[in-house]
């Protein structure tokens, strides 16, 4: 009994000063707060990291303060990239439960991040955020529009939909993401399509086998393919693409049966 108590001892007593070591090593984390970076007049858009021209933040400025005014909802933007306020802005601004802080910073890989107040959340679900963020400050977007348009734009479509009473998606369809749902689309025609093929002597369409997968084609086609268009734009040419797309898939994937019958072998 006494070697396998000394040995747990010395495992216990190993842990210990492991533990104490690793306390003393690592630093204590706190909070970045740095008053002196932001300026001495309070002001809705603090950019440290000179990313709005002067013309373009001073019109900016006077946008949102009229919008405060018009609406009661406080928007307010810091721009930072190396050092950062923290924090402070808090205090600085008094941001409450009808306020929505823009951050962008280029240091990490998506430039926009979004501080938002509880009374947001009613109106624009956390959804709209990372749809938000993932929209206009994505690599490529800032590569072909600029920090500065980046920051202009998700403004603008924050402020029109506080406006129109709250969103729950992002309005407007970019050609990426309608790629992406003609894509799902045709997918889910084609699987269609595949399920349809008759299996028995003098069948014509496998409605059995249709109905059985109807839950794979019927998510690529309508949760993927036609809900992400139908909620973002009111334009009817997207959906009648994505139509046809899945019309085609199902049309190809049914009659690819009879087209590998009747292609000659070579002898």
């Amino acid at each position: 009994m006494e070697k396998p108590f000394k040995k747990l001892l010395l495992i216990t007593l190993s842990i210990f000063f492991f533990s104490v070591s690793t306390w003393i090593i690592t630093p204590v984390a706190q909070a970045v707060n740095n008053p002196e970076l932001l300026p001495d007049q309070e002001t809705p858009v603090v950019d440290l990291a000179n990313f709005l021209p002067q013309s373009q933040e001073e019109s900016l400025i006077q946008d949102i303060e009229n919008f405060e005014a018009n609406t009661g909802w406080k928007l307010r933007v810091l721009t930072q990239y190396d050092l950062s306020p923290g924090r402070a802005v808090i205090k600085f601004w008094g941001l409450d439960d009808k306020s929505i802080l823009l951050v962008a910073d280029a240091k990490g890989g998506n430039l926009l991040a979004f501080s938002i107040g509880d009374d947001v959340y009613e109106l624009l679900p956390r959804t709209f955020w990372i749809e938000l963020q993932t929209r206009f400050g994505n690599l490529y977007y800032i590569r072909e529009n600029g920090e500065n348009n980046a920051i202009i734009s998700s403004l603008e479509v924050v402020k029109n939909c506080l406006l129109d009473g709250g969103c729950l998606v992002v309005p407007g369809l970019p050609r990426e993401q309608w790629i992406l749902t003609l894509i799902t689309s045709i997918v889910g025609g084609v699987i269609f399509g595949f399920a349809a093929i008759p299996r028995k002597e003098n069948q014509t369409f496998a409605w059995q086998w249709v109905l059985i997968i109807s839950p794979l084609w019927g998510i690529l086609f309508i949760a993927f393919g036609i809900g992400p268009v139908v909620t973002r734009t009111s334009e009817f040419l997207p959906v009648f693409r994505n139509i046809m797309g899945f019309m085609l898939g199902a049309l190809v994937a049914y009659l690819s049966p009879t087209i590998n019958q009747s292609t000659p072998k070579e002898t």
